[in-house]
């Protein structure tokens, strides 16, 4: 599939922004002391890495003035969920960010209002990684991993980025929160390894053969090829990244994304070196989760391509 730009930088900010808020709901919910300056700046970050990923979302719609169409099929279209669930995630949002300057740290409306923030934010990461899963027609994208990975990606973006701010308004930020970083982007990296593994060595089903339905006669290849020139499908859905090159970017991305933030974040436990780790681990992170979204999509190869030469899919 050809990577949408618009798409990668839409998953990865507000993936982020998400994360940001199951990390501050988190911190509510354990009791953790975050102090009002510091929370009241991660929320804010959140609340404009969310809008600009769903803002630049509509630069991937031919009719971007259309876009709010897609909110009436909720009942069969996991975008269309998405897209109200991201909606819905501003109220509790919004209002515990609020709460957390005026009432008292110890409030049931804190709690309340964190317990919502968290379930909104991981639910919506959830429908962004199911439009893609439910996509039995990309053999990468349907797979059990395809929506997990969405939220603990989203979910490390967030923690790296939480730590990061924390060290930024104080040297000494609470180790809990470097470790809250290391372990969810440890997992999110087991994850996404797991998920590479899964498509480089399950069967391939999707053929020429059974989408011609001529299978039973031996092998099937087209006489002519069905255009004269490229089209719109062959551009789309016919983008495809070279295997040698493929495995080069997954370690990149692998190194970027995961091994280099949790080492960073490590190197920041010691004293001097907190602020310097952090911003490394969120600025590592950012490159490989934009490589790793591109890989996502320039991997993923559409049945549609079976009638125009390919073998399988």
């Amino acid at each position: 599939m050809h990577p949408a730009y618009s798409v990668i930088l839409f998953t990865t900010a507000s993936g982020a922004g998400y994360g940001l808020l199951v990390c501050l709901a988190l911190s509510r919910l354990l009791g953790l002391a975050i102090e009002r300056g510091p929370a009241l700046a991660a929320f804010a970050l959140a609340f404009l890495l969310i809008t600009a990923g769903l803002l630049s979302s509509t630069a991937h719609l031919g009719r971007p003035e259309r876009a709010w169409r897609a909110f009436s099929q909720w009942r069969t279209s996991w975008l269309s969920r998405e897209g109200i669930m991201a909606l819905v995630t501003y109220g509790p949002a919004g209002l515990l960010a609020l709460a957390w300057v005026v009432f008292d740290s110890r409030s049931q409306v804190l709690v309340l209002l964190a317990l919502l923030t968290m379930a909104a934010a991981l639910l919506t990461l959830f429908t962004t990684g199911m439009i893609y899963a439910s996509l039995r027609t990309i053999r990468q994208w349907h797979q059990p991993l395809t929506a997990p990975i969405y939220i603990a990606l989203g979910v490390a973006s967030g923690a790296v980025l939480f730590y990061a701010l924390l060290q930024v308004w104080r040297p000494a930020a609470p180790a809990w929160a470097a470790w809250l970083a290391i372990g969810s982007t440890g997992a999110a990296g087991l994850l996404k390894w797991a998920y590479w593994r899964t498509i480089d060595g399950e069967l391939r089903t999707y053929t020429v053969e059974a989408a011609t339905g001529l299978g039973g006669l031996g092998k099937v290849r087209p006489l002519e090829p069905p255009h004269t020139g490229p089209n719109y499908i062959m551009r789309e859905m016919g983008y495809r990244v070279a295997r040698k090159h493929a495995k080069k970017l997954r370690r990149l991305a692998g190194l970027l994304a995961f091994a280099l933030p949790v080492a960073a974040c490590l190197l920041s436990l010691l004293p001097a070196l907190g602020l310097a780790g952090s911003a490394l681990a969120a600025a590592a992170m950012a490159a490989g989760l934009v490589l790793e979204r591109w890989l996502f999509f320039a991997e993923a190869e559409h049945v549609a391509m079976l009638y125009y030469g390919a073998d399988t899919a």
